[in-house]
């Protein structure tokens, strides 16, 4: 934790370094919850109220608001990669402690465990826990076993021209290829005699110098990923 990430060893033997959200995000992801789960019960109220006037609207809107209170957090985590409407909004997601998504124990185990969190008010012991755990986890994420991490931004990968691919003049290492590959993608990022030097170091693989050899190098970049460039 001393880059503040926290390191998850997947099943996969894959390592996940994500960052768990503070009280703070999680606080404006909880209020924003709030106003959807106060939305939904004030619609479905004023619909029952139309639908089945007297008594049995009042009995039909007791089942709703408590469906409301305890299926909403859980359904969408479940059904929605770990988040809810104030998650997803925030940039918030549940994860599992072995980088798994969420499934029905973890949700309903974390989610039941709200109430107790939520004691004395507003959410003291949870906050509590948070401030004192070095993961940020909430007494109902410890007992169901996950974490409420930073969810990763889709990376927007820089657009290659349009070039005619070639096969690579001998087999490249993987580390190798994704050095190329992160090679074509940034070198129009620096000054254009940096580009030509970058052509000229790329000799051995290419044949070629400066602005040539970095058109040979889009070309097997184009190969190696299966085709044209755009």
């Amino acid at each position: 934790m001393i880059d503040g990430k926290l390191h998850i060893f997947t099943p996969e033997g894959v390592t996940l370094a994500v960052v768990p959200a503070g009280a703070a995000r999680r606080g404006y992801a909880w209020f924003i919850d709030l106003i959807a789960r106060a939305v939904i019960g004030f619609l479905c109220m004023f619909l029952l109220q139309l639908a089945m006037p007297g008594g049995a609207g009042t009995g039909m809107m007791m089942v709703v608001f408590f469906l409301i209170e305890w299926a909403y957090f859980i359904v969408l985590e479940v059904f929605f990669n770990g988040t809810s409407l104030g998650k997803r909004l925030t940039g918030l997601q549940v994860l599992r402690e072995d980088g798994l998504p969420v499934g029905w124990r973890e949700s309903v185990l974390r989610n039941l465990l709200r109430e107790i969190d939520f004691l004395p008010f507003s959410y003291g012991i949870g906050l509590g826990f948070i401030l004192l755990d070095k993961h940020a986890r909430r007494l109902g994420d410890i007992v169901a076993g996950t974490v409420v991490v930073y969810r990763d931004k889709a990376t927007v990968r820089p657009a290659l021209p349009v070039v005619t691919p070639l096969p690579l003049p001998y087999a490249l290492t993987p580390d190798e290829q994704r050095a190329l590959l992160d090679l074509v993608e940034r070198v129009r990022t620096v000054p254009a005699q940096r580009q030509t030097e970058l052509g000229d170091l790329a000799e051995p693989l290419t044949g070629l110098k400066g602005e040539a050899s970095l058109q040979r190098l889009f070309q097997y970049a184009a190969g190696l990923t299966g085709g044209k460039q755009a």
